[in-house]
């Protein structure tokens, strides 16, 4: 696999916690309801963010609580014109999870992501877009066949530059700039002894398409 796609099944990306099951757990499992966090939906965030490939999500309806966060862990967010976004954590008095306090300020900057996750709403496709939380809007029935096409370029593409690109701004986000430029240095180092470059360089001169082999 060399690209990932994440959709949802439905109508909806991700409608959230079952809270019928939710309250009932609290009262006989209070201690396994309170880590279920982190022992299932934090290794998921931290995979999608960090997987040495590019990653789609295909919002094809809400992507709410949890649901949205992993959508933001994505690389590239495709929105369905009924999708949208809803931070609803403190609509049950909870705290933000799943990464959405690491992404969300990042994505929309730091006092929209205040507003959006201290009074939760539904952000509108087009309202996601202008924010920074959609990379793009299609209609909803080109949704698939747009997540597809998208999909299958990356798939082509150099996957290891691909995996060098997202190491190096993740890397970045916490480090200062001198650090980020030897590491870039060392991730450029890497990619460019790579198959993967010598490929594109000699397809580059002879005007023909390179073929990736992600090494």
């Amino acid at each position: 696999m060399r690209c990932l796609v994440l959709t949802g099944t439905g109508r909806g990306f991700s409608a959230g916690q079952d809270l019928k099951d939710h309250i009932a757990n609290l009262t006989e499992h209070p201690a396994e309801v309170m880590s279920t966090v982190a022992r299932h939906y934090v290794p998921i965030a931290a995979l999608l963010a960090t997987m040495p490939k590019p990653v789609v999500a295909a919002v094809n309806g809400i992507a709410a609580g949890a649901g949205a966060s992993m959508a933001m862990a994505c690389d590239i967010r495709l929105v369905a014109r009924s999708g949208g976004f809803n931070l609803a954590f403190a609509n049950v008095a909870l705290s933000c999870d799943t990464g959405a306090s690491w992404w969300l300020p990042r994505l929309v900057g730091v006092a929209k992501a205040k507003e959006l996750l201290l009074l939760p709403r539904t952000v509108k496709a087009d309202e996601a877009l202008e924010l920074g939380l959609a990379t793009k809007v299609v209609d909803d029935e080109a949704l698939a066949g747009e997540a597809a096409e998208l999909a299958g370029r990356l798939a082509a593409g150099p996957t290891l530059a691909y995996a060098s690109i997202r190491q190096a701004i993740a890397f970045s986000m916490g480090h200062d700039l001198a650090d980020s430029l030897d590491n870039e240095e060392r991730l450029m180092r890497l990619t460019g002894s790579s198959a993967d470059h010598r490929a594109a360089v000699e397809a580059f001169v002879s005007k023909t398409a390179p073929e990736f082999t992600g090494r």
